[in-house]
């Protein structure tokens, strides 16, 4: 004789975890959807500062791979510096709220100054090319201090 009751049904519970599994994955996947949509309704405007900023760091960073390889001429850093000057000229279309702040004005008026300098009287060494970067970096750190936070 078993011990088995020909009466009882069989447990539910291997259906309720995989109702409960599927449910868990379809929510991450509505979440994902929801956070992408909300992602992509941002302006162009919204942008414009973190893409500015990224495409100065990645020229900064291009003049600091051509000075560590000891490829410091003109032909070799001046569309990196060109290139630096352009978008300073972004700088205060990228951040209109601070358009009317006098450090803000001040802090690029001084990156397209020193970008301009540089391309006037591109440096010819790489000890040149250190120093342009300094002062390049140096506006760049004065303005992150005021309005990085």
């Amino acid at each position: 004789m078993s011990d088995a009751d020909p009466n009882r049904r069989p447990s539910n519970a291997g259906r309720y975890l995989f109702l409960f599994l599927f449910g868990l994955a379809l929510g991450a996947i509505g979440v994902v959807m929801l956070l992408r949509s909300l992602e992509s309704r941002k302006t162009p405007q919204d942008l414009l500062p973190d893409a500015l900023m990224h495409v100065q760091q990645w020229h900064m960073a291009q003049l600091k791979g051509d000075m560590d390889a000891n490829r410091c001429n003109a032909t070799d850093i001046l569309p990196h510096l060109q290139a630096l000057r352009v978008t300073a000229n972004d700088l205060d279309a990228a951040f209109p709220d601070l358009r009317d702040d006098t450090r803000f004005t001040a802090a690029s008026s001084a990156m397209r100054a020193a970008t301009d300098k540089a391309i006037a009287n591109p440096p010819l060494t790489c000890d040149g090319l250190g120093a342009t970067m300094k002062s390049i970096g140096e506006t760049c750190k004065a303005c992150h201090q005021d309005f990085r936070g």
